[in-house]
């Protein structure tokens, strides 16, 4: 008989939008009978708190089985019968980099729970469910030690109900106006933007003000739809609220309108399209004047 447990963890960006944690790696322990406590008994959730390298390797003689989550957050992993079915087991996360690839890398562990699972018995033995979220206010802290940001949003049009899919998303550092990172929206408009210190700085990047929070940039977005430019949005937007000094964990929805310059440009390409037009018209009158006047001379 042997275990199976499926689950996914991911990590809430903002109260309406999700984050799941791709790459991240889960691994399950054994109870430490030494430690254990009325609370891990019973099965309390408990909340998530930073390990030390210390105490993970202190634990790593109790490693029951050990996975790496898919890019959807997504797991599955199994073990042989060991007595586990109504003992407590001590779930722990492993962030070596942040969705995107992105802040510093290095090992960031976590202990999750301390929890007695709900196991269900079919032919081949017994399977558990197991799914967590990590609080907003956690994953913000998470993101502003790594020195990275995530910017998600959904992309609409100007009087327009649904997001628009298949749309790349750039953002620019308002303080150098240089590109600082991209996104493609999704089926329903959402994009994810992720940029690290390292992308606002990129050896153009001004001293940093000190009265800053979050030492990040001020921010502005453009749109384009098959490489070309859609809307180009008012460099001047960075400085709102919302824009400056931009939050580790941002939501910011964009509006876009169809960019004047574009409309500009057709309307010159339509332009230019008449002057042709209009000379090869009074080209061919030319002409027949200059042939009438030959034929009089004759």
């Amino acid at each position: 008989m042997s275990y199976l447990l499926i689950g996914n963890i991911s990590a809430l960006i903002c109260n309406d939008c999700i984050e799941p944690l791709a790459n991240a790696r889960i691994r399950i322990y054994l109870p430490d009978i030494r430690n254990r406590t009325e609370n891990q008994a019973s099965g309390i959730f408990n909340d998530m708190k930073p390990l030390s390298a210390k105490e993970v390797l202190m634990k790593a003689d109790r490693l029951l089985a050990h996975t790496t989550l898919d890019e959807k957050g997504n797991f599955s992993l199994s073990w042989d019968e060991v007595h586990l079915f109504t003992e407590p087991l001590e779930l722990d996360l492993c962030l070596d980099q942040l969705p995107g690839k992105n802040g510093s890398q290095q090992s960031r562990n976590f202990h999750l729970s301390s929890i007695v699972l709900h196991w269900k018995r079919n032919s081949n033995g017994y399977v558990g469910a197991y799914a967590y979220v990590i609080p907003a206010t956690i994953w913000h802290n998470i993101y502003a030690n790594a020195g990275a940001w995530v910017i998600t949003g959904v992309v609409k049009p100007h009087l327009g109900a649904a997001g628009q899919p298949h749309l790349k998303v750039e953002a620019y550092n308002a303080q150098t106006g240089q590109i600082i990172g991209h996104a493609k929206t999704d089926e329903v408009g959402r994009y994810f933007l992720h940029f690290s210190r390292q992308h606002v700085r990129s050896g153009l990047m001004k001293s940093i003000i000190p009265d800053r929070k979050n030492l990040g940039p001020d921010v502005y977005f453009k749109i384009y739809k098959n490489e070309q430019l859609l809307w180009a949005e008012d460099e001047r937007m960075s400085q709102s609220r919302d824009r400056r000094d931009i939050a580790p964990c941002s939501n910011l929805n964009i509006i876009y309108k169809r960019s004047r310059v574009k409309r500009a440009s057709s309307q010159i390409g339509s332009w230019l399209s008449d002057m042709i037009t209009l000379t090869a018209q009074r080209k061919n009158k030319s002409d027949k004047d200059r042939l009438l006047t030959h034929y009089s001379l004759l």
